[in-house]
């Protein structure tokens, strides 16, 4: 398919045609239908759409075991995250680093319990929230 070339100054002055509008339409209804599955979750979920550093750990320890890696939030709730990443996790538990407003990011420690391959190429993922890492229990 080629796809014109088309000045800004058409796109500005372009009236939106009612196919465009349906279309989008059908587009926004079905991304953000209601779900007719059964919830499990208890929490209301927050979108999250930030970058957020996954550090992977033992459990126990809290003793880092791989690099430090960047992820893409798609929801957040009071006990878990939910995130997008390009490649598969092969551990169980991290340390999520969200940034605040103040200097030091909020450190919490989740289990990882669940994993979707998208059909775009990334893993959907997420987990529930085990506890909150102060500085001096990661270093501990």
């Amino acid at each position: 398919m080629i796809c014109p070339v088309v000045s800004s100054r058409e796109l500005h002055d372009a009236e939106p045609t009612p196919l465009a509008e349906s279309q989008l339409h059908g587009l926004l209804r079905t991304l953000y239908r209601r779900q007719s599955r059964i919830e499990r979750r208890n929490d209301n979920r927050f979108p999250f759409p930030a970058l957020v550093e996954l550090t992977p750990v033992d459990g126990k320890s809290l003793a880092p075991v791989g690099e430090t890696l960047v992820v893409v939030g798609k929801d957040l709730s009071e006990h878990g995250f939910g995130f997008f990443h390009a490649t598969p996790l092969p551990f169980r538990h991290a340390i999520v680093a969200i940034d605040t407003e103040q200097n030091e990011p909020l450190r919490i420690l989740i289990d990882l319990s669940w994993c979707r391959f998208t059909r775009r190429g990334w893993y959907e993922n997420g987990g529930r929230f085990l506890r909150v890492i102060s500085l001096q229990t990661q270093a501990a």
